[in-house]
């Protein structure tokens, strides 16, 4: 696992702490292409942001992470009777083969080596079970605020990994190894407040690189300007990412 691309194991906390949950639609709209006795594969989990959505509707899930950071902050740590925990990368896992019925991948497809990780679905995934991958792009900058987030977001967009372009054309043009299911366009939001809202913008991995590139940390520098355009900074605020969902089944 040497050679995975790890943007989050030096901002684990920040990312357990501030990255927000998946609304029940998308659990739900899974729901209803895979049985509730479902065994599922969660490649990628991080600190299982996915994972209790999936566990409250699936019969077990086994939640891989590549980052040992990463899987330390998981709240199922050390393992329940419904979630089992493993330091594996995306393309490969120890489980049998068409021993899942359902692979869903939370906000990390982007990150895999996706040869590797498809063949990996064929072998995994029992026949008739389902691939589910998602995403949420940025967040659409709250009213009253549109130039201070886009003043932050000029200074950390020449530090997003290639990648994050992947994200912004919800996966278009990926070379999926099974039929398409329909799958709705959906919405992840949250109700915060300015300092989790500041959370979030921290745990970002731009971020990470802008501070390490640059010596000084971007959202000190445009914190104040934010928290002005916020107001009362114990006032929770709405914010919203468009959500995506591919939901591809296996012959």
């Amino acid at each position: 696992m040497s050679g995975f691309k790890d943007h989050f194991s030096g901002i684990a906390d920040a990312y357990a702490q501030a990255r927000p949950e998946y609304p029940d639609e998308l659990f739900d709209t899974i729901a209803a292409v895979v049985p509730r006795d479902a065994r599922v594969w969660e490649p990628g989990c991080g600190s299982g942001q996915a994972t209790r959505g999936l566990a409250a509707r699936f019969a077990h899930v086994h939640a891989t992470e590549p980052s040992a950071k990463q899987l330390a902050q998981h709240w199922a740590q050390p393992g329940t009777d419904k979630v089992s925990l493993a330091v594996e990368p995306g393309e490969r896992t120890a489980l049998p083969d068409a021993s899942v019925e359902l692979i869903a991948v939370a906000q990390a497809l982007h990150w895999f080596d996706r040869a590797k990780f498809f063949a990996e679905c064929e072998r995994v995934l029992a026949p008739g079970g389902v691939l589910a991958a998602w995403g949420y792009a940025d967040f659409i900058a709250p009213e009253g605020m549109l130039d201070e987030v886009e003043a932050f977001r000029s200074r950390i967009d020449p530090y997003w990994p290639p990648e994050r372009e992947q994200i912004d054309a919800h996966y278009a043009g990926y070379d999926w190894p099974f039929p398409a299911l329909p799958a709705p366009s959906l919405w992840l939001e949250m109700d915060w407040s300015l300092a989790h809202f500041l959370r979030y913008l921290s745990s970002m991995s731009a971020v990470a690189r802008c501070t390490a590139a640059t010596g000084e940390d971007p959202v000190a520098r445009h914190g104040p300007s934010l928290a002005a355009a916020w107001g009362d900074p114990d006032e929770t605020r709405t914010i919203r990412w468009p959500l995506f969902l591919h939901l591809r089944r296996k012959g």
